[in-house]
């Protein structure tokens, strides 16, 4: 590939959710010179509905490459491609109006995820949901920082 993984890019105040990703030919491919990823924490059990899926994608429609994919193995929403002076609009825009946080990008703890449990399962013994939202909060300085 020709890309040049990593580099200092981010927003401020916030350690992880950025892959800074610069092309090693920027003359041949301008348009790609960088293409930084975003790594958006998906919300519990992955519940999404219309409304806010359709928020998220016009937002990275006009903030980004409009390019998503659901679910990477970090269990993460992957917005894959945009520039440098993107990446703060859309840092507030996810937390201010979406009340969304970023995911992770190091190798510490990763998002944690659960399974539907008492939304589906109406035999469940734990609130899966319940659960994974109180570890998130009690770990969330150990994830991706």
């Amino acid at each position: 590939t020709h890309w040049k993984h990593g580099g200092i890019v981010g927003v401020f105040g916030y350690g992880g959710g950025v892959i800074g990703r610069y092309s090693d030919v920027p003359e041949q491919f301008p348009s790609i010179a960088h293409f930084h990823t975003l790594r958006v924490n998906q919300p519990n059990s992955k519940f999404y509905n219309t409304d806010y899926l359709r928020t998220l994608c016009d937002l990275w429609e006009y903030r980004g490459s409009g390019m998503l994919n659901m679910h990477g193995s970090t269990g993460d929403i992957i917005f894959l491609g945009t520039t440098t002076e993107q990446l703060e609009p859309v840092f507030y825009e996810l937390g201010h109006v979406l009340q969304q946080d970023l995911g992770g990008s190091g190798s510490n703890l990763r998002t944690p995820s659960c399974c539907l449990g008492k939304a589906r399962c109406e035999w469940a013994c734990i609130d899966t949901q319940d659960m994974c939202y109180e570890l998130t909060h009690f770990y969330q300085d150990e994830l991706h920082r």
